[in-house]
């Protein structure tokens, strides 16, 4: 019988009223099964009571004894500390803050049961603020017979009241059919699947037997299992967008060749093997009626914009517009710098459309992109507004797609839908996506590789020093720029603030030109106007300025290859992938380049592992890798900005092993028990959860 467990209110449950239902609604449990797969972050075991004569530092315990001695201290803070004995030995319990009450409950001769984490203190081992409670001679107290859960909580949800709530939810579970199996007994066989009530069941009350550290590592087979069928969840949910896009249908669009061989032949280089090979790809998804769905990814300066620009050259010979949309207008005036060079020699009509287009400029703009007088535009997500209506769109390219919010992606692709199909997507991103995560996060999307280096580049050579080496670092960048090499000097970010940034970079800037009155210094950061920004860098990119000092601004899609020197001061402040996209703004020509990461000590044990990692490697999936390991997943993909859902139970950097099985078992679902995908893409990511629609 199926009680449909997500039809059950938490309302229901004694002692939940409106107050304690909002509450549990903010972290996302509405019904009995999201009680249920609210699972605990960690257990403490108090199934046990340890000799005070055993206890080691650290460690949480259950002791019980009597009161020796209790008195009101006075030291740096006053402090009631209560000795208490067992026969085996004595710890002393501190509690800094404390009433009447508990000063006069815990005089000497009473017997208490306490629970807490021993750490050396001034009396010897000491438990400040322990869990305790009174036992009475003639009622002796039961000890715990399963571990006890500690729960995920929010403001107001003490974690008694989660446990009590969760003991009551685990009444419903009276049978195996309570919580519908929605995966066929044989696939469970297959991949070794318990079941589903009996591995909820545990994780919530596990026995003392089971291993602590299993489960606190996330390893034990019952959280395996609730991985297992959570990654399987979202695995389906991206296979059905992928589905569904497709059954909307695409545009047709053969290679002409016509134009994309004039284009090749004007360039003044070569394309890369790999290059050729992601280009061929993206050529043959154009050429089909079905929507592409591709994400190419290439390392720095892999001359990922040249594949995207043939890709668009051939919407055109098709008669189709194609919009390049960028995250910021610094890397979306470098788009529109290179398309220009490429694309209007060969006599294609091009606009530029920014949030910084106003007034009639803007109107001119909007009526070309209207009318199709435009057939390319760039710009930034200036693109999706609803006063930006296409002609007819048929190609979409979204560079460093994981800055844009999913809702921003999904309007400019619903740009094109008025044409009677899906405008093709070309997703580019320079942040090296370790393969875990792409099977993970972007199985909707067909992947290429750029992994070639056009010729001529030199691998960076990278030095990490402490910012107390200053001056030594001035000499070297005055030396390096009288004789002819350019450098850039960035200030990272200070505490989330993009004015304390900006601020930063202005000081910075002062005190250089203070310092070096010989070398000519421009300035970029986010809260110039983009005249001037596009005049500083016209002025660093021609030659005219020796030091670049910026903000993170220039992480992506300058181009200078005269650029040999960076130094980026508290790198500390980054991510790995971040640093590398930086440092790739160097080494762009044929000089030998240098990046220095100059550190403020002193530095944790992550932040010097993370820049060894940096001054170890020039690979960008080598560090991308470093960087989930080290981060995780959502600071690696952006999840605050790409809407990538949470995961409640699995994590894609612990549970990688199980992502090609889960991938495998996904394709056979679809194929075998196709009326299982939706309930089990629904317990997981709830009916409104869109947020892989993009």
């Amino acid at each position: 019988m199926n009680r449909s467990l997500n039809n059950i209110s938490v309302t229901t449950l004694k002692g939940v009223g409106d107050a304690l239902a909002d509450k549990l609604g903010r972290i996302g449990i509405h019904n009995i099964q999201d009680l249920l797969f609210h699972l605990p972050l960690r257990y403490q075991d108090r199934t046990r009571v340890t000799p005070m004569g055993a206890l080691q530092p650290n460690t949480d315990v259950v002791i019980q004894g009597k009161v020796l001695a209790s008195d009101i201290v006075m030291g740096k803070r006053r402090s009631l500390l209560c000795r208490i004995g067992d026969g085996s030995g004595s710890i002393s319990l501190r509690f800094f803050h404390f009433t009447a009450a508990q000063k006069n409950t815990l005089k000497p001769g009473v017997e208490v049961r306490c629970f807490g984490e021993p750490r050396r203190g001034a009396t010897g081992l000491e438990i400040y603020h322990p869990e305790y409670r009174v036992i009475k001679i003639d009622a002796p107290a039961e000890i715990e017979e399963t571990l006890t859960p500690v729960y995920p909580a929010t403001e107001g949800l003490t974690q008694q009241r989660i446990r009590s709530l969760c003991e009551q939810a685990l009444k419903f579970l009276a049978d195996e059919s309570s919580l519908q199996e929605l995966l066929p007994a044989e696939f469970r066989q297959k991949y070794r699947l318990n079941s589903l009530v009996e591995a909820v069941r545990l994780l919530h009350k596990p026995p003392p037997e089971e291993s602590i550290v299993l489960l606190s590592e996330g390893r034990h087979p019952a959280q395996q299992r609730l991985a297992f069928e959570e990654l399987l969840a979202h695995n389906l949910s991206l296979q059905q967008l992928r589905k569904r896009v497709q059954s909307i249908g695409g545009f047709t669009m053969p290679p002409a060749n016509q134009l994309t061989r004039k284009m090749l032949e004007q360039l003044p280089f070569s394309l890369t093997s790999a290059q050729q090979r992601v280009a061929a790809d993206v050529s043959k998804d154009m050429a089909t009626s079905l929507p592409m769905l591709r994400l190419v990814q290439g390392d720095v300066g892999s001359g990922k914009t040249v594949v995207a620009a043939l890709a668009a050259l051939q919407a055109v010979e098709n008669g189709y517009q194609a919009a390049v949309m960028a995250p910021t207008e610094i890397l979306a005036e470098q788009h529109q710098l290179n398309f220009s060079s490429w694309l209007k020699p060969l006599g294609i009509p091009m606009v530029f459309l920014s949030g910084k287009t106003k007034g009639k400029k803007r109107q001119e703009v909007l009526e070309k992109i209207a009318s199709g007088e435009a057939m390319v535009v760039v710009g930034t997500h200036a693109l999706f507004q609803d006063d930006v209506i296409f002609h007819k769109l048929g190609m979409a390219v979204i560079d460093e797609q994981h800055r844009f919010g999913v809702h921003q992606r999904m309007a400019l692709r619903k740009k094109g839908e008025q044409n009677g199909g899906l405008p093709d997507q070309l997703i580019m991103t320079a942040t090296p996506i370790p393969r875990t995560l792409a099977m993970s996060a972007y199985s909707d999307l067909d992947v290429s590789v750029i992994d070639e280096l056009p010729p001529g580049r030199t691998p960076i050579n990278t030095v990490v020093i402490g910012d107390d080496r200053r001056e030594e670092v001035i000499k070297r960048l005055k030396m390096a720029c009288l004789e002819g090499r350019q450098a850039y000097w960035v200030c990272t970010l200070i505490e989330e603030s993009e004015a304390l940034q900006c601020q930063a970079a202005e000081v910075t800037a002062e005190q250089l030109r203070e310092t070096l009155p010989e070398l000519s210094i421009g300035l970029v950061h986010g809260r110039m106007k983009a005249s001037e920004k596009a005049e500083a860098m016209k002025a660093f990119k021609e030659g005219h300025l020796h030091l670049l000092v910026a903000t993170t601004v220039i992480e992506v899609g300058v181009d200078v290859p005269n650029s040999s020197l960076m130094i980026i001061e508290n790198p500390e402040r980054l991510g790995l992938a971040q640093l590398h996209q930086l440092r790739g703004r160097v080494g762009r020509g044929n000089i030998e380049s240098h990046c220095l990461l100059m550190y403020h000590a002193p530095l944790s044990q992550q932040s010097r592992e993370r820049l060894q990692v940096m001054r170890d490697s020039n690979d960008g999936f080598v560090i991308a890798e470093k960087d989930l390991e080290l981060r995780g997943p959502g600071e690696v993909l952006g999840t605050r900005q790409t809407g990538l859902a949470q995961f409640r139970v699995a994590d894609l950097e612990r549970d990688r092993d199980l992502l090609m099985a889960v991938r495998t078992a996904a394709q056979e679902l679809i194929r075998q028990s196709p009326e299982g995908v939706e309930p089990l893409v629904n317990r997981w990511l709830g009916k409104g959860e869109e947020y892989a629609n993009v």
